[in-house]
């Protein structure tokens, strides 16, 4: 009945929306990866351009941002994802690309709190903080 639902997926989509734009106003060099197609209304990939997923997975990990690099079927790889590099995501932003979803649960707080630490993590791990 939820997914039936569209208002439910709009209130996501536009949690979505706002947490892609926080993130890529505050953190130069991060892109929104497929952005302009067609995509799930809760669900994002953003890359960070010259920074290490797995570096950023673990400062967020510490602070209770939970994150995954690449596909559910290739985790554990060092590798960029096949599907960012096969969509023509520079390896450099595709190395540093992270996907995030949101739930039936999620608010506006908890999408703004995220933003703040990862916004903190991507400034500490390039060096601007």
């Amino acid at each position: 009945a939820w997914l039936a639902d569209a208002g439910d997926k709009n209130r996501l989509c536009t949690l979505r929306n706002e947490f892609e734009a926080h993130l890529v106003r505050e953190c130069p060099g991060a892109v929104v990866n497929g952005a302009g197609a067609m995509r799930l209304w809760n669900t994002t990939n953003i890359g960070f351009t010259g920074l290490e997923a797995e570096a950023l997975l673990m400062m967020l990990s510490e602070r209770g941002v939970c994150a995954s690099a690449g596909a559910a079927c290739s985790s554990g790889s060092l590798e960029p994802s096949p599907v960012l590099l096969a969509m023509s995501v520079p390896e450099r932003i595709a190395h540093g690309s992270l996907r995030f979803s949101l739930s039936r649960e999620t608010t506006a707080d908890d999408v703004d709190e995220a933003a703040a630490i990862i916004i903190e993590a991507v400034r500490s791990l390039s060096g601007s903080l």
